[in-house]
Formats: structure tokens, sequence, C-alpha cells
């Protein structure tokens, strides 16, 4: 959005100047008139103050932009125009990034722009799979319906994610809780009683002997293992981010893991397969479904069969022939997938599958929740536990020489 400064009259002739937000000088002009100001001069603002600062192109909130559909498809059913239901919403809107979107949307609708066109200068605020069907939406007249489509697609891939999340977490933190308490322990506790041992004179059991040496290693040495930890996680993210390879294994990896592994395996597999789903639902193109889905999925290692899927369907062969060769899919989806080509119900099959592998992540969560718990106390208590222990059997052996 670019600052403009402005010096004109208003419809009764008094002298009216100063600045206006707009994409562009006709857009400018445009909401000049609309204000009753017929300006003489437009200049953009060469000022400091009006600059535009960007800290990193903040992106928009799924629960804000689930909303938003909602919004949106609402205001279209009622008949309101597209200019005017992005108005509307921008006014109302509490995300900064989709309000600041949705005011240059409107002046670049205003200037002749379709709709899924001007999204497309916004691609952190609006992904390729909103636009997409959008597009399709105004191509087929049914843009309240996609809009709802949409919706309830990213509502169900947030409520997914937020459940794998939370399933995560717990153990995470309790890991990490683990470690301080472990530290706090060798580094704070076990020196008081090195001295009460060294007195003791007496053969010490091994257990204490490898605590006492841990303890000593650690204090000396703290920082060492705080900067390895440091290094690690820096060269760790930035392979991750910058090397292909990389993150590939890591995903690869983090697919293979037992237990974890299979639940985010078929979170993907709901994922994918609701994107695909809303993309056929909307007439968009197999071929560049697939594009879309591949950069919708966020997981390179079913990005790789998704692409080698679309490199099938373009050879003239099938979309299952690709997903029965690899690992991921299991017969299942392959079966229904198959169905769904031969009978031209495909988005109908992919629906489903979504369906179930959703309530399958459902129930895998609730299962893993359960049990997950008594195992990471379990954990807590087994460490924490060696560690006392190794204070107090020498301690015992003392009590028992008085």
């Amino acid at each position: 959005m670019t600052v403009y400064k402005y010096i004109g009259r208003t419809k009764t002739g008094a002298p009216a100047k100063g600045t206006i937000d707009a994409a562009n000088k006709n857009a400018a002009i445009t909401k000049l008139r609309e204000k009753g100001i017929n300006p003489r001069e437009l200049t953009e603002s060469k000022s400091i103050l009006h600059m535009e600062l960007s800290l990193g192109g903040a992106k928009v909130k799924n629960e804000d932009f689930v909303i938003y559909c909602r919004q949106f498809a609402t205001l279209i059913r009622a008949g309101v125009s597209i200019v005017e239901a992005t108005n509307i919403l921008a006014r109302q809107s509490t995300s900064k990034p989709l309000k600041k979107a949705l005011d240059q949307i409107e002046d670049d609708i205003r200037t002749g722009l379709p709709f899924s066109e001007a999204t497309l200068k916004h691609p952190k605020v609006f992904p390729a799979l909103f636009t997409n069907m959008m597009r399709s939406g105004e191509a087929t007249g049914n843009i309240d319906e996609t809009l709802e489509r949409l919706a309830n697609t990213f509502e169900k891939q947030y409520n997914l994610k937020k459940k794998i999340q939370s399933t995560l977490t717990y153990p995470a933190v309790l890991l990490v809780i683990t470690i301080f308490v472990v530290f706090f322990l060798l580094i704070f506790i076990v020196p008081t009683f090195v001295s009460t041992f060294e007195e003791m004179d007496a053969e010490l059991p091994w257990i204490t002997v490898f605590t006492v040496a841990l303890s000593k290693w650690l204090q000396s040495f703290w920082w060492l293992v705080i900067g390895l930890v440091l290094i690690v996680i820096v060269v760790f993210r930035f392979l991750y981010k910058s090397n292909k390879d990389f993150n590939y294994g890591v995903h690869y990896a983090v697919l293979k893991m037992p237990i974890f592994g299979q639940l985010l395996q078929k979170s993907v597999i709901a994922r994918l397969m609701r994107t695909l789903s809303s993309l056929f639902s909307s007439a968009v193109p197999i071929l560049q479904a697939l594009t879309i889905s591949h950069k919708v999925v966020g997981n390179p290692v079913v990005g790789k069969v998704v692409l080698e899927a679309r490199a099938s369907l373009e050879k003239g062969s099938s979309l299952t022939e690709p997903l029965e060769k690899s690992w991921l899919f299991p017969p299942l989806v392959t079966s229904m997938t198959s169905i769904g080509e031969s009978t031209g119900s495909l988005d109908y099959m992919l629906e489903k599958i979504a369906d179930f592998y959703e309530a399958e992540v459902d129930r895998a969560v609730d299962t893993i929740k359960s049990l997950i718990e008594p195992m990471m106390i379990l954990f807590l208590a087994v460490i924490v536990g060696f560690i006392v222990a190794a204070i107090m059997m020498p301690m015992f052996s003392l009590y028992e020489q008085i």
C-alpha cells in the first residue's frame, strides 16, 4: 500500500489536501472521488513517516482465515458484491495482515482485476489452494459454495494439526523438565554429599561412583554441554531450511518412527486427500490439483510421491500406480483411489479417505494420550530415582556402621 499526498477541492469548492493510502494512483483517485474530493495534484509521499516497514511477512492465523472464508460466503450468498464484501471484511477483520491484504485487493478489484488474480499478489495470506479454488468458483459462478468448501477444508486441517501438536507437546515438555531436574540434582544437590562420601573412606557402589564423576564433570564443563546443544540446534535449523536432502531425510526418519510416525503418516494422508478432494470438487484440473497439493501438503516425502503421480498422469497412466509403489499409502488408500478413478467419483472417494484417516488420527491421539502420561512419569521417576539411589545407598551403609 502506497501513501499519496493530494491537493484538490471538495464538491462545494472548498480546498482540500492530505494523504491517502492506495495500491496505485488510479485507486487513489477513485478513493478521493468517493469521498467527494476532486484531486488536482497527486504525488507519492517520500516522508519517512509514511514508509512501510516490513518485518518478514506475517501470516494470517488459520482460525482467522476460516472465519474470513465463512463470512465471505455468507455475504456473497446474501447478494453482496465481491467489492463490497471485501470492503466490509477488511474493516471488521482483527488480523492486521489480512486487513492489509484485503484493502489492497479491494483497490485491485475496483480497477477491474478479478478477485482470484488480486489474491495472487499476497501468497503469504492466501495459499495456492484458496487462489485456485476461487478462480474455479469465479468461472462456474459458485463462489459461495467454494468459500464454504474452503472454510471446511482449512478448519479440518487446522483441527488435525492442533491434535497432533497437543499429542507431541506433552512428552516434549516433560522431557525438558526431566533434563532440567537431572542437571539441578547433579550440579547443586550431589556435590553437597561428596565430602561426606570422601570422609567415609569406604568403597562406594558403582552407581554412586558414576553419579559423582558425572556431577564433577558437569560442574566443570556445563558451558560445553550448553554450547554443544546450541550449536546442534543452530546447525540443524540451518540444514533443515537450506538443504533439501537433509530436510527430506528428517521427514523420512520422523515418518518411520514407532507410534508417532504412524500418527503423522495418517495425518499427512488425511491432509493430502482432503486437499485433492476439495480441488477436484471445485473443478480444478487434476494436474494442476496435484501441483497445488504438492505445495500444500508440507512434507517432501509425500510431495515426492505426488509429483510422481502427476508425471504418471502426464504419461497416460493412472493416479493409483505411483501410490501403490510407495510404502506411505496403505491398500485402503490405493483401492479406494482406483475405484474412484474407474467410476468417475474420485473427489467423493478422496473425501471418504480423508474422513477415515481423520477419524483414525482422533482415535490414535486418544490412545497415545492415555498411554504416554504414565510412560513419561515412569521415565522421570527412573531417571530421578537413579540419582537419589546413588546418593542414599552409601548413606544407608554409613548408618548401619554407626
